[in-house]
């Protein structure tokens, strides 16, 4: 499988290509493991937590690649629990959490224009010519539209 390949061009002008990234490198790492291990303590009994190094970067292989779940090379650790993990963390909020951190970590750098950031969407043919209109979750007792974070607001939220 052929790695794509990033150009950068460094200060004098000569170009390097740079891999694309299949693993979080040590320095994310250190920013993400304690996201998780505060998330999810290693219980004193039962069965061991699978590693959570290799199981994000099993998740990076799979999305990088496309591959299905149960097709993740075995350094990645048992497919199944992977994809359970995956769910796990996608419904405990933890992605947004540890974006959230490297990105306030990317703005204390000065890395962040807030004035040009931009939410991404999936564009998709109307069924059914579009007459129906998806339900509407209840908050504290009442039902009410979702309301939309801009990034800098969500940063905010979770960080705190």
């Amino acid at each position: 499988m052929g790695q794509n390949k990033e150009i950068k061009v460094r200060e004098n002008g000569d170009k390097t290509s740079l891999g694309t990234i299949w693993e979080i490198p040590d320095d994310m790492w250190a920013r993400i493991e304690p996201i998780l291990r505060k998330a999810y303590p290693p219980a004193a009994t039962g069965r061991p937590q699978i590693d959570f190094r290799a199981a994000i970067n099993g998740i990076i292989f799979r999305m990088r690649s496309g591959c299905q779940w149960n097709q993740l090379p075995k350094r990645f650790g048992d497919d199944s629990s992977v994809h359970r993990w995956f769910q796990r963390w996608v419904g405990d909020g933890i992605f947004e959490k540890v974006w959230a951190v490297l990105l306030s970590e990317c703005e204390d750098l000065g890395g962040v224009d807030w004035q040009w950031q931009a939410a991404d969407s999936v564009m998709g043919k109307s069924r059914f010519d579009g007459q129906k209109r998806g339900t509407i979750r209840q908050i504290g007792g009442r039902w009410e539209p979702r309301r939309a974070f801009s990034s800098k607001q969500m940063v905010a939220r979770l960080v705190s």
